[in-house]
Order: structure tokens, then C-alpha cells, then sequence
């Protein structure tokens, strides 16, 4: 069994299995809520939580898209008390949920958080390479201007359209999902960012009137890049590039840096010694 640690806004570390949310939470029934998530390295008192208050900052501007209060705080405080609970472990997730609460007591937000142990060897499985499919979102690369209704890049509970993208994926023999625009655009993968090498200048695709998320790890692989005199960018990429880049990656804070070997069935260029060097910029 995954070993896991459960903590509660105003009652602190709990058992795993006790019951922390009632029937007509409304983040349940209705993914009316947003999360965060980051990597812990170790436990105890020597437990390194990455980029925590970039991840409290993203957490803070989803509540704030769904008018949900959130105390920075009282996060962090939970966040300590968790972290010093836990036993070490060489990588584990931390997951940050706040809900809009119980319909039958409205104003009242449901917020916890989970520590879970990582699967080491599904890490490293794709951080050596994984195959990808490209999947419609269904929505033009401009869809989310001025329409703040769509929640816009937030981290949101509903992620049920995710989820069926990568089992989609894995049905057909590929390990993950890439969204593309409806007027032929890279998006985001279900929980990762792309990014594109062509040219030497690294790319990948920009937050707002796309929706995709501001992603942390990649900010953190623009500035490694940066540091060492590599160009970086934010712009649209067309699909058709990605099978003619000179290397294509998927990066997030849990899994990590992925270089993506196989797209929609064609063989992609990956280059080891810019994989190493993508994935170091980003922490891994």
C-alpha cells in the first residue's frame, strides 16, 4: 500500500482513512475547488518542499478565480505541521485542495492537504521517454480572452476531461495525451506543459487567452536556460512543428522533465544531452 499522510484545515494531521468532507461538498459533487501540487524530498526536519511559495502564489490566484478565500498562513502552518509528520521518503507529493465547502452550510471552504509516496520506477520510466498522442480540446488557442467565466489557468478539481484524455492515450498504446487547439495549436498535456527546442531557442506555449496553466517548472527551465545563455519564449507552436523540433518535452513538478520520443506514432528527435540539460534547469 501507498503510504500517505492526510492533514485538515483547523484540525491538523489526521488518520488516513478518517472521513474529512461531507456528501454535499460541492468540490466533490461538483469540482467546485482548485489544487496545487509540488514534490517533498525527504521528511521530518530536513524535508526540502520545492518551489513551495510559487506553488502557495499559484494556489492563491486559482481561489481567487473562483472567488474563494484562501489564508496563506494558515497553509503554510498545515503545510509545516505535515511535513514535519512525515517520514522521509526519496520523493513524495504534495497536494494542496481547497473546495467551496458543504452546499448546506455555504461559506464554510473544505481545505486538506495529502503527502503520497511517489513510485520511483514509473518516475524514472518517463523521465527516460514516453510516447504521446495529440487530442482536439475542442476550443480555438484564443478561447479563454476575455471570458474569465472559463476559469482561465487554474488549477481546478475538474479534471475529469484529463483524465479520459490520458486513459484515451494509454488505450492506444501510447503513455500520455497532448490537447491541441482547434485551429492546430499545442496546448498543455493533461498535467504537464510542452516544451519545444528548434533552432537552439526553447518554446512553449503561453498562459491566457489559451487557459493553459502558468507552469512553475517551466518558468524554472526558462531561467537555467537563461543563466546559460539560452533563448526562451513564449509563443504559439503549431502542431506540425513538434514532429520537426529538435527535441519536445513534457514538464511538471511531480514527474518531472519527459522527453517526448514518439508522437502520434512517429519516431520524434531526442537529444540525451539536451534532455540532461532541460531537465537539470528544471529541478530534476
Amino acid at each position: 500500500m501507498t503510504r500517505q499522510l492526510v492533514a485538515v484545515l483547523g484540525r491538523g494531521v489526521v488518520p488516513a482513512a478518517e472521513p474529512i468532507a461531507t456528501a454535499d461538498d460541492v468540490g466533490l459533487v461538483r469540482g467546485d475547488g482548485c489544487f496545487d501540487a509540488m514534490r517533498v524530498l525527504g521528511g521530518g526536519p530536513d524535508a526540502v518542499v520545492e518551489n513551495l511559495d510559487a506553488h502557495l502564489a499559484r494556489f492563491a490566484r486559482s481561489a481567487a478565480t473562483l472567488d474563494l478565500m484562501l489564508d496563506t498562513d494558515a497553509w503554510r502552518t498545515l503545510i509545516a505541521d505535515a511535513v514535519a509528520a512525515w517520514e522521509p521518503a526519496s520523493e513524495a507529493v504534495l497536494k494542496l485542495v481547497l473546495t467551496r465547502g458543504p452546499e448546506s452550510t455555504p461559506g464554510v471552504a473544505t481545505g486538506f492537504l495529502t503527502i503520497t509516496e511517489l513510485d520511483l520506477a514509473a518516475m524514472a520510466r518517463a523521465r527516460a521517454g514516453i510516447a504521446v498522442r495529440t487530442m482536439n480540446r475542442g476550443y480555438a488557442s484564443n478561447a479563454f480572452a476575455d471570458a474569465p467565466w472559463l476559469l482561465g489557468g487554474a488549477k481546478l478539481l475538474s479534471y475529469a476531461v484529463n483524465a479520459a484524455a490520458k486513459r484515451v492515450a494509454v488505450r492506444q498504446g501510447d503513455d500520455d495525451a497532448l490537447f491541441v487547439s482547434s485551429d492546430g495549436f499545442a496546448l498543455e498535456a493533461p498535467t504537464a506543459a510542452v516544451v519545444v527546442l528548434r533552432d537552439g531557442v526553447l518554446t512553449t506555449t503561453p498562459p491566457g487567452a489559451t487557459g493553459i496553466l502558468d507552469s512553475i517548472t517551466v518558468r524554472q527551465i526558462f531561467s537555467g536556460a537563461a543563466a546559460e545563455g539560452v533563448q526562451s519564449r513564449y509563443e504559439l507552436i503549431p502542431t506540425e512543428h513538434l514532429f520537426t523540433a529538435d527535441g519536445v518535452w513534457l514538464a511538471s513538478s511531480i514527474r518531472g522533465v519527459c522527453p517526448v520520443t514518439r508522437l502520434d506514432g512517429r519516431d520524434l528527435a531526442a537529444s540525451e544531452e539536451w534532455s540532461g540539460r532541460v531537465a537539470a534547469w528544471g529541478g530534476f
